[in-house]
């Protein structure tokens, strides 16, 4: 029987974890803000869709509401640090793109939602309305607008992990109280082949 110890159910969530941190831009009459998201998935294929977790006593959560869209943009190891100032600071308490905090971003091409500078990955999403699911939840529903790869990173439909790659072209996954770990080599699985499977 494989081993198993018991996990306390305020830290269940945990175990499922492992997505990329992404970092979620927002905007909305002139002002801007950016807040690490630990919690978000891809949810559908056509139209692409996308759901996060954003918590209802942050700027970003404001400018969301408001606005009705938001950036995902999925940071490299590289900034790491940054990752973790814009998730640590409340957008209401500082300027998270102001000189010397290492954080940049650029104008999507759909959203006025901020893309952050240093990311593997950029999506722009149009909110989903669905009040009950953000009152309750904080969870919001994102139409995937539009979507970007750094090559080096994502192409042909795929992350890439070529042999020798450094760490800078690794997506960052938080797993708490100021720890990250970062995505590992590729591997490929080829299934059994029949006359394994029917032995």
């Amino acid at each position: 029987m494989t081993e198993r110890l018991p996990v306390d159910l305020a830290k269940a969530y945990r175990l499922l974890n492992h997505g990329p941190t992404v970092l979620v831009g927002s905007a909305h009459a002139g002002r801007r803000n950016v807040m690490a998201a630990a919690w978000s998935m891809p949810l559908d294929f056509s139209p692409p869709k996308v759901a996060v977790v954003i918590d209802r006593n942050t700027l970003t959560r404001e400018l969301v509401d408001a606005s009705g869209e938001f950036s995902l943009n999925v940071p490299a190891r590289t900034i790491a640090r940054e990752t973790l100032f814009v998730g640590s600071v409340s957008g209401r308490d500082a300027d998270k793109f102001a000189d010397g905090t290492g954080v940049s971003a650029f104008a999507g091409s759909h959203v006025a939602a901020p893309l952050i500078d240093g990311c593997l990955a950029w999506l722009e999403c149009r909110v989903i309305p669905e009040p009950h699911n953000q009152d309750r939840y904080d969870l919001f529903l994102g139409e995937v607008v539009a979507a970007w790869a750094d090559p080096r990173a994502f192409r042909d439909g795929h992350w890439q992990s070529p042999p020798g790659a450094g760490h800078e072209w690794r997506s960052l996954h938080y797993i708490a109280g100021g720890n990250f770990f970062e995505t590992g080599d590729a591997f490929e699985v080829k299934p059994a082949p029949e006359s394994d499977v029917n032995s």
